[in-house]
């Protein structure tokens, strides 16, 4: 089987179920986003030396190709009928059981935090932006069309993961945060 297809030359592609659409259309920016996502989240594992969070980075990876396989499918009946996978509450509950975990070896948050520090605490900064930017076109699809709410609730908490694993690759450096510092304005 060839890479390509030829089928999305004139700007549309196909939806899990058999409809096609327009590669603008907000359900297509919405599972776009998860794999920009997706992507950044590989970078920040490649980049990460830590093994213990090996297996959660992986799980977290699979997942998101969960989500998009369902924003990728309209209509509730038909992802049910597929039997298409769900990010779930067990999910969401293990996204916080990890940071609650982590954050118990960082120092407390005294101001906000510039993105930066080693290349992986940066690299995990990125998926963290990327990572609001797909729960805000889940978001906007959601106002169209409904969608679990699971997937809302899983978005919003990896950002916050990934913004403690950014610390968290920062601490294990020895480097401290980057914080903010407010400029004068005058």
């Amino acid at each position: 089987m060839k890479i390509y297809t030829r089928r999305g030359d004139g700007g549309e592609t196909d939806l899990f179920g058999g409809e096609r659409v327009h590669k603008d259309a907000l359900r297509v920016e919405a599972y776009g986003e998860v794999d920009e996502l997706n992507a950044c989240l590989g970078v920040a594992a490649a980049a990460s030396d830590h093994a213990d969070l090996a297996g959660l980075l992986a799980r977290i990876q699979s997942t998101l190709f969960d989500v998009g396989a369902s924003l990728a499918t309209p209509e509730a009946e038909h992802r049910a009928k597929a039997s298409v996978p769900q990010a779930s509450d067990e999910d969401v509950a293990e996204l916080e059981t990890s940071i609650d975990a982590f954050e118990s070896e960082l120092a407390p948050l005294k101001s906000f935090v510039l993105p930066g520090g080693t290349a992986a605490a940066a690299a995990f900064h990125v998926a963290r932006a990327v990572c609001r930017r797909a729960e805000r076109r889940t978001v906007a699809l959601h106002a169209q069309e409904p969608i679990e709410l699971s997937v809302l609730r899983y978005l919003n908490r990896l950002s916050d993961l990934l913004f403690t694993l950014a610390r968290l690759e920062n601490a294990r450096a020895g480097r401290p945060d980057v914080p903010w510092v407010g400029r004068e304005r005058g």
